[in-house]
């Protein structure tokens, strides 16, 4: 089967397809959003390594599901790369989120996440051979001791510690949109991501089964519910949301919207989970959305 290009299908896009891309991408962004408080809530009773592969067991299930109703092939397209995008995605992203929500709270996590788009844009730069402006690599260096200044603000080990374990998520999630960006060229998004998931099935299999513990099979009612958004929600379908956005309405203005990430990040913990919101914790929020936007909109002067 052949796909059209995202880039032609935007290249298209009338009014009526802007709003609708800019609808789903921003549904997307709030299902992202809510991976962090979710993360904080399912480790009471979940183990980090077992909840990194039991989610993505939850997901697996589902990707197979959607392919087989969709009348898709489970392997298709480039398989080494899909396996690669599948340990950054489903494996080196949760997996260091869920580290870092033992120490970290996860308001402070949207904050330090919200460098991600302009780790997504350096990561593309060097694959991509794109080129940037100067002003680009001044907001690189100012966004990056923004958020240095944040990890070390409280002065203790266990904070800095955990958002550092939070700075290789957004590494991982960073490298791995952008690879799945490249592939999307062949193949639709939701693909991607379903492919990438059963690719890794052995590796979630085995993971589970070595991290598993009899506790796990009743947990709170609270736990069991954030388990499965993190499984249905911000493993597989957010992914859906995000890719078909970028597609309606085009990459460059949809993309912007992941600069509220930090903010529904830090409302969802506030509502769910209590988690107090200060001062400060907003203004390093809003500094680090503000470079992210200026050094977005410096990379995309230059493209």
């Amino acid at each position: 089967m052949t796909h059209k290009p995202a880039s032609s299908t935007a290249a298209r896009s009338g009014p009526s397809d802007l709003a609708v891309g800019m609808a789903l991408g921003l549904l997307g962004v709030i299902i992202f959003s809510g991976t962090l408080p979710a993360t904080s809530i399912a480790i009471g009773t979940f183990d980090p390594a077992f909840l990194t592969f039991a989610r993505a067991g939850l997901a697996t299930l589902a990707a197979i599901a959607c392919l087989k109703w969709m009348g898709r092939n489970l392997f298709d397209g480039p398989l080494a790369l899909m396996f690669g995008i599948g340990l950054l995605l489903v494996f080196g992203f949760p997996g260091f989120v869920a580290v870092a929500m033992q120490t970290v709270p996860s308001a402070n996590g949207g904050i330090v996440l919200g460098i991600l788009p302009l780790a997504t844009a350096i990561f593309a730069v060097a694959i991509a051979g794109e080129k940037v402006s100067p002003l680009f690599w001044i907001c690189g260096v100012l966004g990056a001791l923004i958020v240095i200044a944040f990890a070390l603000r409280g002065g203790t080990r266990a904070p800095v510690t955990g958002d550092l374990w939070l700075l290789m998520a957004g590494l991982s999630a960073a490298l791995g949109y952008v690879l799945s960006g490249k592939l999307g060229r062949q193949m639709p998004g939701w693909e991607i991501i379903c492919r990438a998931l059963i690719l890794v099935t052995p590796l979630t299999l085995t993971g589970m089964v070595l991290t598993f513990e009899p506790a796990y099979l009743t947990p709170p009612m609270s736990h069991a519910v954030a388990f499965v958004y993190l499984g249905l929600g911000s493993m597989f379908l957010g992914f859906f949301a995000w890719n078909a956005g970028l597609t309606r309405g085009g990459i460059a203005r949809v993309g912007q919207l992941q600069l509220f990430q930090t903010f529904f990040t830090i409302a969802i913990a506030a509502l769910l989970i209590g988690e107090k919101v200060t001062w400060d914790m907003l203004g390093y929020a809003l500094a680090v959305a503000v470079t992210v936007a200026i050094g977005q909109r410096a990379r995309k002067a230059r493209a």
